[in-house]
């Protein structure tokens, strides 16, 4: 492995994940978010990797194995709720207590802002193997679908917390951290969803998660309209 392998395999990372960034914080862009808070946020998931590769290698080791032909479902799951888990961590420890973060909309910002960062890593060390091996094609092809398919379902995952904190941000304390917990419950139940259907060895559950994660985007940007709508109904235009 050489210097150009990694910074080709971090550019091809990275890129798509900030592509997809750009497109969704226009969906705020009548009152955007602190730009330096956005960067650390982004760097901030891409922090959670560093702490899910070590954390994922001891669940394989206490479920079973970590070889490809050998996954299980609790592996899959397990997986799900720790990249979940870590990534609403580092976002609650680093954003969500700062005075930025004074509307219900925001809580969805940093979230997939978050689940972006964590993407972008997880993307660029997927793609050292085949850069490494001179697969070039081959590692941008996987790319593309990760562009599609497992950073897109990091998105609509952490937006699932970021709504539960959202739509109960006017909630007492206990209630919040119920909506917090459901949401975490259902952005892992639909990662391990996710991970389960794509690792078919025959391929044959590949269209049906993606399915699962488009539908899924759908629903985010139906609910993200539904929270604009509320945050500037009452406000004239150009108005935050």
């Amino acid at each position: 492995m050489n210097f150009t392998v990694i910074l080709l395999s971090f550019l091809a990372g990275i890129l798509p994940a900030l592509i997809w960034l750009f497109f969704l914080l226009r969906e705020d862009a009548r009152c955007p978010e602190p730009k330096q808070l956005i960067a650390l946020t982004f760097l901030a998931g891409m922090v959670a990797v560093a702490i899910a590769l070590p954390t994922e290698h001891f669940a394989c080791s206490y479920f079973g194995t970590c070889t490809s032909a050998s996954y299980s479902k609790h592996i899959l799951i397990s997986w799900a709720v720790i990249e979940e888990t870590l990534k609403y961590s580092v976002v609650a420890l680093v954003i969500l207590w700062r005075r930025a973060v004074d509307e219900s909309v925001d809580y969805v910002i940093y979230m997939i802002t978050a689940a972006l960062g964590f993407a972008a890593l997880e993307n660029a060390l997927f793609l050292i193997a085949p850069f490494s091996a001179g697969h070039y094609i081959d590692g941008l092809l996987t790319d593309n679908l990760r562009f599609v398919g497992s950073t897109l379902l990091h998105v609509v995952a952490s937006a699932a917390i970021g709504f539960a904190l959202a739509f109960s941000a006017k909630k007492d304390a206990l209630f919040r951290i119920v909506a917090s917990a459901a949401g975490l419950v259902l952005a892992s139940g639909l990662h391990a969803i996710f991970n389960v259907l794509i690792i078919s060895q025959d391929g044959s559950t590949t269209l049906a998660a993606f399915f699962t994660v488009w539908t899924a985007v759908l629903v985010f940007f139906i609910l993200f309209e539904v929270l604009k709508y509320y945050r500037y109904r009452n406000l004239p235009k150009n108005v935050c």
